[in-house]
């Protein structure tokens, strides 16, 4: 993945969550939860690196804001 760039954690609210799970399914399941309760970059790519166990993916979020559903 990318090197978390200055921007994306430049103000307190800010946020990028790295998620690791042992399938798709599961990964897309957690970001799909994070996009109810605040701003999200929204359903990312998942990716599988050659060799280690698992599937990744990243999320950056804005947790001053609400998301699609409130709670």
């Amino acid at each position: 993945m990318k090197e978390i760039d200055e921007q994306h954690i430049a103000e307190a609210g800010l946020v990028v969550f790295d998620i690791t799970a042992a399938d798709e399914e599961t990964v897309r399941l957690v970001m799909a939860g994070l996009e109810k309760h605040w701003a999200t970059s929204g359903t990312g790519p998942v990716r599988r690196m050659p060799g280690v166990p698992g599937v990744t993916a990243r999320v950056y979020a804005d947790i001053r804001r609400t998301g699609g559903e409130s709670p």
